[in-house]
C-alpha cells in the first residue's frame, strides 16, 4: 500500500472517534457528579470524585484545540496527496 496523504474519506472515522471521546467525557463527568453528590463532604470518596471531575473538565477543555490540530493534519494530508509525484 503506497498511500501518501489523506483524502476526505479519512475524515469520517476521525470525526466519529472525536465525537465518541466527547460523549465519553460527558457521560463520565455526569457519573462522577452523581457519585460525588451521594458522598460525605470532605470524605476520601468525595475528594476522589471531585479530583476526577476536575480532571475531566481539564481534558474536555482541550477538545477544541485537538479538533483544530486534527483538522489541520487532514488538510495538510490532502495537500500532500494533491502534490505528490
Amino acid at each position: 500500500m503506497d498511500k501518501k496523504g489523506y483524502s476526505l474519506q479519512d475524515m469520517a472515522p476521525i470525526a466519529i472517534a472525536f465525537v465518541v471521546i466527547a460523549v465519553v467525557l460527558g457521560v463520565g463527568a455526569t457519573i462522577l457528579a452523581s457519585i460525588q453528590s451521594g458522598q460525605t463532604e470532605n470524605g476520601s470518596a468525595y475528594n476522589a470524585s471531585g479530583n476526577g471531575l476536575t480532571s475531566m473538565g481539564t481534558l474536555s477543555g482541550w477538545l477544541p484545540t485537538i479538533a483544530v490540530i486534527v483538522a489541520a493534519a487532514v488538510v495538510i494530508g490532502i495537500i500532500v496527496a494533491y502534490f505528490r509525484f
